[in-house]
């Protein structure tokens, strides 16, 4: 029988540093705060901050997709823009939160000048992939 036991967590506790924002993530427009969960939960999930540090551009639309169990986001501050396939253009305000299913296609269509997001993804390895 398979082992079906979570992994090991750990108490984490991670305070806003500035310095902890990094460039070289999945997307060359934003920097990202690692929070630390993925370390601390073995792996179950993983939590970052995402601050947009260009403007957008329409070259930054690309549809794509992550496999994931699960995906949530919230708005930190200013708004956030894209389309999901089979609901379509969504913009988000600050405090708002959306869940995206797993697999479900979307593309970025903006975002403002100040836009922060705090994404939390189960597991924390994914894959993301881009339509062709």
């Amino acid at each position: 029988m398979p082992d079906t036991a979570a992994p090991a967590q750990r108490f984490h506790v991670s305070h806003l540093d500035e310095a902890d924002f990094q460039a070289g993530g999945l997307r060359g427009y934003s920097a990202y705060r690692d929070l630390g969960i993925a370390a601390a939960s073995g792996g179950l999930a993983m939590a970052q901050v995402i601050r947009m540090t260009a403007p957008f551009s329409p070259e930054f639309s690309q549809r794509h997709h992550h496999d994931v169990q699960l995906q949530l986001v919230y708005v930190l501050k200013g708004w956030f823009s894209s389309d999901f396939e089979g609901v379509g253009p969504q913009t988000f305000h600050a405090g708002a939160c959306w869940l995206q299913p797993p697999g479900i296609r979307h593309t970025v269509l903006g975002w403002s000048q100040d836009c922060e997001l705090l994404e939390i993804i189960l597991p924390a390895d994914f894959a993301t992939v881009t339509d062709a």
